[in-house]
């Protein structure tokens, strides 16, 4: 099975040694997005409402580079720095994702890279 690496220039750089996105057969995964603005590299917003926002906006872009949408979507996870941002989140990601939910887990944790709130990676189905 072919890998294909995947990289955009209209989502953020990796900050580590690894790929925005990896193709294998019909999947493409995609890496944790966290809310970095694409084109400065700076954190965008210091509420969980912006940041959401903004990593839900690169994973569009990682998958916009993959050929693929939100819609395709098949599995996320989603890790917060706070359970209490859980409602807050929860709100922007049912605006982004509508009544094509993929299958989700949510885990608050000690830390995230930059010391931001949120970090979403995923799944997306790009088969017939």
């Amino acid at each position: 099975m072919p890998i294909e690496y995947i990289a955009t220039q209209q989502a953020p750089a990796a900050i580590g040694p690894y790929s925005q996105a990896v193709r294998a057969g019909d999947y493409v995964f995609f890496s944790g997005q966290i809310p970095l603005d694409p084109t400065t590299g700076e954190i965008v917003g210091q509420d969980a409402e912006s940041q959401s926002r903004q990593v839900l906006n690169n994973i569009k872009a990682v998958l916009a580079g993959a050929g693929l949408a939100l819609a395709q979507v098949v599995k996320t996870t989603v890790y917060l720095a706070d359970m209490r941002d859980f409602e807050v989140i929860n709100r922007v990601y049912g605006e982004y994702f509508g009544d094509a939910a993929p299958a989700r887990a949510t885990v608050q944790v000690a830390a995230l890279p930059k010391q931001v709130l949120i970090e979403i990676e995923g799944i997306a189905y790009a088969g017939a």
